[in-house]
């Protein structure tokens, strides 16, 4: 027998607890088991039931996905086959559920012939977060126990539920105030004293019966805006269809066959990655994780602005004092004032109480006065994007902080080695990158200076675990991992509508692609006026390459987006789409005349080929210099900052899957046509040599 799974007598009943630390997960091991365990008590004629339990705070987590892919060893059961041998034994079988029970634990749960739960634990099926579907029977039980629509809203939806709601809807029997498994363990006696069959989920179909099938079609119809190119949620909603069409041994076999398949697509292997890329970017190599953590107890921001207010919020949302500061009162009432309004429409959709809205406001407080910093254990600088002022501001800072206070950089592009310079305490400067807006977007780039403590990286990274967003620590460069990466692509989403594309059309294949709006909506968004500014600043680095004349000849007509009401599309009547607009087109044949361009046809190909293999040789670039750690941080990065579809993984595990040979020979022809700004990144050329992918790739 295994030690992951234990065993013990209590009076007639046979306790089975799973204790595989730290999630319990149905390992090869586990299931061995829970196989064993489960038939030396079948097989003991002193053995009247079962209860089946886990140690710890968990009951089962689901799955151990590491596992995935693997063959399984001889002597384990294959997980929908175990639970349909407890679903049939003759012998009462309870699930004391301790803890949380998701995939795999929810299914294993659900076969068992009774099912109780402590009040603190939560059941869901969130196998679609991971690009497939419940594998162990969960399409078919759970519209068995809580019916059709329900079902739809937890595997589709793949968000758990508390016990409460679950004694509700009819998931579990039972929620146990005091010692649960002793109540299992009664259950079960009585179970089996009574002589009764003991009660199988599959054979339930009160539920089930006489169904609509409008309801398929119209969940169909509800998810398609929001599962643009996946298969997994419809897959779901076919899979419970066929729980109301067929029987449990039929149903069962039907979503086996879809599971199998699902399993082996891109999109279940995408987003496998991004769920192990998630959790590694809090690995960093040289910072041990017994690095001491400073205390974040009260924060400051330096700008009143959208992007400081927006940061701010993300404190109070957690119950860190933080103060505002703006040298002018006028604009830090304006910007407190905006917060409070952005709090209240998440109290009007209901997002939040007036209560939470209260307690927040009452932890932000604003200020002119650099003293009212001297308690701060944090400071955020969050001003205009110019590196005098920036500087001048740390000055300020490092005189009126404590010493240890950590003083870092919101900036999106400046050099924070140079910021630092300002300062007498290099080692406690650092970048915070948020992204807009800053109280809703999950990213921050964690930016590592020269001089950057393990204690100051160590300290923002679990910063930034604490206001809930996902960290990802990067190194300084301009634009650090994400925007460096952007500045190619969308350069060359401008060259491309100077030779014969039109905006319309480059938006549309990145759309389709999966992105939530394509380069020339999000310019229209974020200010054309802002990107020729930054770009007038980047032409001292990058003044020899070739430059874009049409965002200069936009920028020149005033139409600045959605600002304006117009820049590539035209926005009237509050309609914040956009429609393609023929000023636009006229002023893009003109410049293409003016630069002597034939314009040509674009095929929805090279336009996504061209854009996204750009973007991948920056990315190799940026893990050939050290500004990311690995391949999967840029993949986080991309997906959290940038809408990088999930699906595809993020941009160099979508290059992986595509073939590296493929990308470096359009990244060569790109470079012939484009010059520097697709320069061929040696790390892409001695992986795709060597037959390898980003996913391979260790730094020396």
């Amino acid at each position: 027998m295994t030690d992951v799974v234990k065993f013990e007598k209590q009076g007639a009943i046979g306790v089975i607890t799973i204790d595989y630390p730290p999630a319990n997960a149905l390992s090869f091991a586990v299931k061995k088991g829970l196989s064993e365990h489960f038939y030396a008590c079948l097989e003991d004629d002193d053995c009247k039931g079962m209860v089946i339990t886990g140690a710890g705070r968990m009951f089962v987590a689901g799955a151990d996905i590491g596992e995935f892919g693997m063959a399984t060893p001889e002597g384990v059961p294959e997980l929908e086959n175990f639970i349909r041998e407890i679903e049939v034994a003759p012998k009462p079988v309870v699930a004391a559920i301790n803890g949380m029970a998701l995939g795999g634990g929810m299914e294993l749960a659900m076969g068992s012939h009774y099912r109780i739960a402590a009040p603190s634990v939560s059941v869901g099926q969130p196998e679609v977060h991971l690009g497939f579907i419940p594998g162990g029977g969960g399409t078919q039980r759970l519209p068995r126990l809580i019916g059709v629509e329900k079902a739809l809203e937890m595997i589709v939806g793949g968000n758990p539920i508390d016990a409460a709601t679950a004694l509700e809807y009819g998931a579990i029997d039972e929620v146990v105030e005091g010692d649960l498994v002793a109540r299992a363990v009664e259950l079960a006696e009585q179970k089996a004293d009574s002589g009764e069959t003991p009660r199988q989920t599959g054979a339930q179909t009160d539920k089930i019966s006489n169904v609509d099938p409008q309801i398929f079609e119209d969940w169909r119809k509800k998810i398609a805006p929001k599962s643009r190119n996946m298969e997994s949620p419809f897959e779901c909603i076919n899979t419970v269809e066929a729980s109301t069409k067929m029987d449990i041994v039929e149903g069962l076999a039907f979503e086996r066959k879809t599971f199998v398949r699902l399993m082996m697509t891109a999109e279940a292997k995408s987003m496998r990655h991004m769920f192990f890329a998630e959790r590694g970017v809090t690995k960093i190599p040289d910072v041990p994780k017994d690095t001491a953590i400073q205390e974040i107890n009260k924060a400051a921001i330096i700008g009143s602005g959208t992007m400081g207010g927006g940061i701010a919020m993300n404190f109070a949302n957690v119950g860190i004092p933080v103060v505002v500061v703006d040298i002018a009162q006028d604009a830090l009432d304006a910007g407190i004032e905006k917060v409070k309004s952005n709090y209240a429409g998440s109290v009007s959709r209901g997002r939040i109480t007036q209560e939470k809205m209260d307690q927040c406001m009452s932890l932000i407080s604003g200020t002119t006065d650099y003293t009212d910093l001297a308690d701060v254990d944090i400071v955020i600088e969050a001003v205009f994007e110019e590196m005098g002022l920036k500087k001048k501001i740390f000055a300020e800072l490092d005189k009126v902080c404590k010493p240890e206070a950590i003083l870092a950089s919101n900036t999106s592009t400046l050099d924070i080695n140079e910021i630092a310079t300002a300062t007498n305490r290099p080692d406690k400067v650092c970048g915070t990158h948020f992204f807009s807006p800053a109280n809703i977007m999950k990213l921050m780039e964690n930016v590592r200076t020269k001089d950057s403590s393990k204690e100051t990286i160590a300290t923002i990274m679990a910063l930034a675990k604490k206001i809930r967003k996902i960290g990802v620590l990067v190194g300084v460069g301009d634009g650090f991992v994400g925007n460096r990466m952007l500045h190619p692509s969308a350069r060359i989403a401008e060259f491309m509508v100077e030779e014969g594309a039109l905006p319309w059309q480059i938006d549309k294949v990145i759309y389709d692609f999966g992105f939530p709006m394509g380069p020339f909506a999000m310019n229209d968004l974020a200010g054309i006026d802002v990107r020729y500014l930054v770009r007038q600043e980047q032409k001292k680095l990058y003044g020899d390459r070739r430059q874009s004349v049409v965002l200069d000849r936009m920028y020149e007509t005033g139409r600045y987006g959605q600002k304006t009401k117009a820049g590539w599309y035209t926005y009237e009547d509050g309609n914040r789409k956009g429609e393609p607009d023929p000023f636009t087109e006229d002023l893009i044949v003109k410049t293409s005349a003016e630069l002597g361009f034939e314009r040509r046809d674009f095929s929805d190909e090279e336009i996504l080929e061209t854009y996204l293999y750009a973007m991948i040789n920056t990315g190799a670039m940026v893990l050939e210099e050290g500004l990311a750690i690995r391949a999967a941080d840029i993949d986080v990065i991309w997906h959290y900052g940038y809408g990088f579809p999930r699906y595809w993984g993020g941009p160099m595990f979508y290059a992986d899957l595509i073939g590296l040979p493929k990308i470096y020979e359009k990244v060569c022809e790109l470079n012939e046509r484009y010059g520097d700004w697709v320069k061929p990144s040696a790390l892409l050329k001695s992986l795709a040599e060597e037959g390898k992918g980003f996913g391979d790739y260790k730094p020396a």
